[in-house]
């Protein structure tokens, strides 16, 4: 169903009852990317899986940056009258999770960041802002198939190569103007104040992963006050559609169920 967040239509997903968990998909997903949590504990939470602004479903956003999304998102947990949630997030989703939790530590229970960023390095900005130029002079063929060769690992692209498959019909479908606003507005993505996350972190990265390398998410680990981190082996970028077992395993350790 849809939902007037904020005066733009953003698509939403909820499965369950219970405490809420908020699920915040990357750059090219959308809330079909969180089937392997929401099939797993729509038994326990409350589970909000929305299509970003401008990302699948949603209404493309002019004005997006990392700052709108994650306003947005908490304004949707307003307006379902959720006072407080688990948040998740993949790939640019961390980014607006960790911004959520400086911004609004009240409304945030705790976070599980999948193939974290703190912020796109220096070279990835520039090349962020020409695929967004190539979304919106060639549409998103080249880039989906870009995407499921080297954002995946060697074993998931071997042996599981229906995910192949989903990750780029997940791109190939997204509207190209949709997507360019995402690549821009990551683009521009700086780091929220780690010292202000007070909430207890979970941090999730591949050894594969070339999008969050296992070294830099290092780093943001111990810039967060209250964080652990996990690698998982044979693992890309697309953390729980290529290892959901062992995501699922740690996502319930993390919240002792």
């Amino acid at each position: 169903m849809f939902r007037k967040i904020n005066g733009k239509n953003i698509a939403v997903d909820v499965f369950g009852e219970g405490e809420a968990l908020l699920l915040i998909h990357g750059l090219g997903g959308s809330s079909n990317s969180w089937r392997p949590l929401i099939n797993e504990f729509s038994g326990n939470f409350k589970i909000i899986a929305p299509d970003l602004p401008s990302a699948a479903g949603s209404e493309l956003d002019p004005e997006l940056s990392i700052s709108s999304l994650a306003h947005d998102m908490i304004s949707l947990l307003d307006e379902m009258d959720i006072e407080k949630a688990h948040i998740v997030g993949h790939s640019m989703g961390t980014i607006v999770c960790q911004h959520m939790a400086a911004i609004a530590p009240k409304k945030v229970i705790d976070l599980i960041l999948l193939g974290p960023l703190a912020q796109p390095p220096e070279p990835a900005r520039a090349a962020l802002q020409d695929r967004a130029a190539l979304a919106r002079s060639e549409g998103m063929t080249a880039i989906a198939d870009t995407i499921a060769d080297v954002a995946l690992s060697k074993e998931t692209k071997l042996k599981m190569a229906n995910v192949q498959g989903f990750v780029r019909e997940m791109i190939i479908r997204q509207n190209p103007e949709g997507y360019a606003q995402s690549c821009n507005a990551l683009s521009k993505a700086t780091q929220a104040d780690p010292t202000l996350i007070k909430c207890p972190c979970l941090l999730i990265t591949g050894d594969e992963d070339v999008v969050a390398p296992e070294a830099n998410v290092e780093v943001l680990c111990q810039q967060l006050p209250d964080a652990e981190m996990h690698v998982l082996q044979q693992c890309g970028h697309w953390t729980a559609t290529e290892k959901p077992t062992e995501v699922n395993g740690y996502v319930r350790n993390f919240y002792k169920l």
